[in-house]
């Protein structure tokens, strides 16, 4: 067998293999190979080092897809100058995704505008790029997908959409006023995933027995941050009543 059609088995093999990036750097990498003069295990590892980087960023992009945040927003991007009054040393723990592997829900309180939903998002999309299974929804979202995948009788299989990624998180949780229907599909979610691992609240819930069961499982073992600040939104005003709630970071 000449070295042309031993060449071109193991890019077959290679694409069968659906080793594609490896595929397409093979004449590249062998060509470096005989100019820098490296061994076959250098070119073998250079190829897979191609392969693994691109499963990695696919994988990646999937993972992005998946969580469906609104923007990408990073802590990075977020003007903490703003805000003097946000403890730094608190997101900056936070930044480190230990919550997720400890299981510790995070709360965000504070007025609208104050940058909660940016502090959110950016934890989430950190979570996603570490390789943590993400999903943003907002609280009238997930009530009302499960109230219509219940009325389909398919909300035990819809219930994992919020079950089963390691952190879920939950926007506008506290903004609004919710029926009972919608407080129990809440509380469905929040009991699963506390199970597997603020006084007025019974006014938003609609329901002080269900709302104080909701809290009592978000503040066990949680990091509960109120911001209190002027608004990005209204930057040359500050907000005239501040509403608690807001986004909810459950692990």
């Amino acid at each position: 067998m000449n070295e042309a059609s031993s060449y071109q088995r193991l890019r077959e093999h290679l694409s069968y293999l659906k080793l594609d990036t490896a595929a397409e750097n093979l004449s590249p990498e062998l060509d470096r190979a005989t100019k820098e003069k490296l061994s076959t295990t250098q070119v073998l590892e250079r190829l897979l080092e191609l392969e693994v980087e691109a499963t990695r960023a696919r994988r990646q992009r999937g993972r992005l897809r998946y969580a469906r945040h609104p923007v990408h927003k990073t802590l990075a991007d977020f003007d903490f100058d703003f805000q003097p009054n946000l403890h730094r040393k608190v997101v900056a723990e936070l930044s480190t995704l230990r919550f997720v592997e400890e299981h510790r829900n995070v709360i965000l309180l504070g007025p609208p505008g104050v940058g909660k939903t940016h502090l959110a998002i950016a934890l989430g999309v950190a979570a996603t790029e570490a390789g943590y299974r993400t999903y943003f929804t907002s609280a009238s979202d997930l009530a009302q997908t499960l109230q219509a995948a219940h009325l389909e009788g398919l909300a035990h299989l819809k219930l994992r959409t919020y079950t089963q990624p390691s952190l879920l998180v939950i926007d506008e949780l506290g903004y609004l006023p919710l029926d009972q229907a919608s407080a129990n599909w809440i509380f469905q979610v929040v009991s699963r995933r506390y199970d597997r691992g603020f006084s007025d609240w019974g006014q938003v819930f609609a329901d002080a027995v269900v709302a104080g069961a909701i809290v009592d499982r978000l503040l066990h073992d949680a990091t509960v941050l109120n911001i209190r600040g002027h608004s990005y939104r209204m930057r040359a005003h500050q907000e005239p009543a501040a509403r608690r709630g807001g986004p909810l970071v459950v692990r």
